[in-house]
């Protein structure tokens, strides 16, 4: 069985004992290792390469996101996945928009962060946030928005690659070719230069086309 390798990144030593004995708990999860701020925490991760990093965002020392952003600058395949105490959804979007995957209050439930790990690690981005915040994370001027200049089955296509679905799934869905898909998603990604799956479903995102709460996609 394959370890998904977890290091922490967290101020607080109480908290990240907790969690060292949660993680490893968990046959298929285990902890490489820790780091108190962004500071320590980049030269480890730099030598260590985890496979997940769950990163707070507010320690001594400075946030936790230019170390996201600078970790996508240098390449380093490692999936950032926040856990923090700021539940207001603009944190959640500067996370994202700086390159995390995942998004998880400190009060959510042990399941849920374990849940969360493993779906950041399968590519999948994983958000939870209170539900009296959920309805307002997604809202976006979508009036002249890019995607509507897309036509309706380039917007089918659009709606299933940012849920998650792969292409062979999505032939299923609407009965076309995979390689059908395939020219959809090309077309769709030259119309509104989006060149990953990340930045899709980043777009979806911001664009309120994902609604679902908490949200998980391949």
């Amino acid at each position: 069985m394959k370890q998904i390798g977890v290091m922490l990144v967290d101020d607080h030593a109480v908290l990240r004992a907790g969690l060292r004995m949660l993680i490893d708990s968990q046959l298929d999860l285990h902890i490489v290792g820790e780091a108190a701020s962004t500071k320590e925490a980049l030269p480890l991760i730099r030598e260590l390469r985890p496979d997940v990093i769950c990163l707070d965002l507010s320690m001594p020392g400075g946030s936790g996101l230019p170390l996201i952003e600078q970790l996508k600058a240098e390449g380093i395949p490692s999936r950032v996945l926040v856990l923090t105490m700021h539940d207001d959804p603009a944190y959640f979007r500067s996370a994202v928009a700086a390159g995390a995957v995942g998004y998880v209050v400190k009060t959510a439930a042990d399941s849920e962060l374990l849940t969360a790990i493993r779906a950041v690690y399968e590519g999948r981005l994983f958000i939870s946030l209170p539900s009296e915040n959920s309805e307002n994370l997604l809202q976006a001027d979508v009036a002249n928005a890019p995607h509507n200049t897309l036509s309706d089955r380039e917007q089918q296509v659009l709606q299933f690659l940012a849920e998650g679905h792969t292409n062979k799934e999505i032939g299923v869905k609407l009965d076309l070719s995979v390689k059908t898909i395939e020219t959809y998603r090309a077309r769709i990604a030259a119309k509104l230069q989006l060149r990953t799956r990340a930045d899709i479903v980043r777009y979806a995102l911001e664009m309120g086309l994902l609604k679902h709460e908490p949200t998980s996609v391949t």
